[in-house]
């Protein structure tokens, strides 16, 4: 499907903390982006940006994915929770500077109480990693955290 969002429509992080380049394409079930690695990346250092930030750019896509469910509807993006990632693999230790990476993820499941499990993969010249993130989305995410602390 065209792209009509931009990153900022999309997800809740801002400035420095928005990590994700562009969203180049979408589906009902899935949605692919892109991260510019520069120097000037957050998390950036000598080598690059180590792998393990993956996680990050994965979870931002999947904040995208659900973005684009809301606006579709009419509303703001909801904010959404990390859970927790299985069998996160990267067979490189660091994303080169220069590199674009293409991040993609797909929905495995959704349950009635916002619980939703994602496939996450990264990939370009000679990267790949994946991931599966469990992530969880409730419909008032200032209640919950406000209930959280009591």
């Amino acid at each position: 499907m065209s792209i009509e969002y931009s990153v900022d429509d999309l997800v809740p992080h801002s400035g420095t903390m928005s990590l994700l380049s562009r969203v180049t394409a979408y589906g009902d079930d899935w949605l692919e982006a892109e991260v510019d690695i520069s120097s000037a990346t957050l998390f950036a250092e000598e080598q690059g940006v180590p792998a393990w930030v993956g996680l990050e750019y994965l979870a931002q896509a999947i904040a995208a994915f659900s973005g684009v469910q809301e606006r579709k509807q009419n509303q703001p993006p909801k904010l959404g929770f990390l859970l927790g990632t299985r069998r996160y693999e990267s067979n490189v230790p660091w994303f080169a500077t220069g590199l674009t990476l293409t991040v993609r993820v797909e929905r495995d499941m959704v349950a009635e109480n916002g619980l939703h499990v994602f496939k996450g993969m990264l990939t370009a010249f000679n990267v790949e990693a994946t991931a599966n993130l469990n992530v969880f989305q409730p419909d008032d995410a200032s209640q919950f955290i406000k209930e959280a602390k009591q």
